[in-house]
């Protein structure tokens, strides 16, 4: 623990520096240096209010314990359960430093890339892909995140057989991350006139958005094609070339896009995405290394691992990585994603904590 107050004065201190930092006329004059350091603050001021709460609560314990020597026999008693009050929250207040000290995944902060594709099942998967992009469309809404579309391939039914969205808001990257992977339904198809449950599915894909400067893409290494727009069904719906097909020929990447009509903003789409899916692709292989490394792949974050059940008759959501069930799949389905989340990255803060 002597450790740990050591590294939360420093932090203090720096908190500090900060603050006169950001008084500086030369600093209020510079917007884009104001608002560097103004994020790092307030990245610090949790961790200082509660490390300030501490000291505050140990240097009352440290009053009342001095009451339990009092001859006053009501006195102790009083004291013994201030004292045990204040214990209380001095340990909650060092559990809670302890999960803030933990080293913060950098891309926490970035915006994403959402990608959901329908797997086994048909048209029912497309269905589904359906509702888990409205379901994070809607939980976007509620997080005032800003979600746009940039490719998407819908079914006759009104399904997807993939949709990808960019996703852009505070710390999306860290609320998301762990919606990558296989979610499975159970429930009763629109086309099933015999009112048997199906069981089908889709995969999601949480991308971190990757900066120009993070994965540079040399020209040479692309392949541009471009085609008209089509429909579901292969219907024209345009009538120029403004249709992207990108080619990543080192790793046979490929990207299309054309849900816009300018073959500008298409290949731009497409490029957010290109990068984003060689930044995974890198990140990935250099995770799996170091897991190799270790020899150990618990918990590798694969995507082909099945995370979740949607069970529509009972009204189910069970999430397989934290045994986790709830009975109210409706207000789930409606963006109310929270609940999850907050047990998730519980969870991963539990097992950074263990020794």
């Amino acid at each position: 623990m002597e450790n740990v107050l050591a590294k939360l004065a420093e932090i203090k201190k720096d908190y500090e520096e900060l603050e006169r930092r950001m008084a500086d006329p030369n600093v209020l004059s510079d917007p884009n240096e104001y608002r560097r350091l103004a994020r790092t603050h307030a990245a610090l001021a949790e961790i200082v209010a509660n490390f300030e709460a501490l000291g505050r609560v140990q240097r009352e314990a440290e009053e009342v314990r001095a009451l339990l020597h009092e001859k006053d026999e009501d006195l102790r008693k009083l004291a013994q359960e201030e004292l045990r009050r204040l214990e209380s929250t001095e340990k909650e207040l060092t559990g809670r430093l302890k999960v803030l000290l933990l080293p913060k995944d950098p891309r926490d902060e970035k915006n994403v890339i959402l990608e959901i594709r329908a797997g086994t099942g048909g048209e029912e998967a497309a269905l589904f892909a359906a509702d888990l992009f409205r379901m994070y469309a809607k939980y976007a809404e509620r997080k005032g995140w800003r979600l746009e579309v940039m490719s998407s391939n819908l079914t006759e039914l009104g399904g997807f057989k993939e949709i990808i969205a960019s996703i852009e808001g505070d710390y999306v990257y860290s609320r998301l991350k762990f919606e990558s992977g296989v979610h499975r339904v159970q429930r009763i198809p629109q086309t099933e006139a015999g009112g048997r449950i199906h069981t089908s599915a889709a995969t999601v894909a949480v991308l971190p958005e990757a900066e120009e400067v993070e994965v540079e893409i040399d020209p040479n290494d692309l392949r541009v094609d471009v085609f008209r727009s089509q429909g579901h069904g292969g219907q024209s719906v345009n009538t120029t070339d403004s249709a992207v097909r990108l080619i990543h020929l080192p790793t046979g990447i490929v990207v299309t896009c054309q849900d816009e009509k300018s073959q500008l903003k298409n290949k731009e789409k497409a490029l957010k995405i290109l990068r984003a899916r060689l930044l995974d692709k890198y990140q990935r292989e250099q995770q799996r290394e170091m897991a190799e490394a270790r020899r150990s792949m618990v918990g590798s974050g694969d995507r082909s691992e099945r995370i979740r059940t949607y069970n529509f008759p009972q009204n189910r959501l069970t999430d397989h990585r934290v045994d986790l069930t709830i009975y109210h799949l409706d207000r789930i389905i409606q963006g109310e994603l929270d609940e999850i989340i907050d047990v998730l990255i519980a969870n991963e803060q539990s097992e950074l904590l263990r020794p």
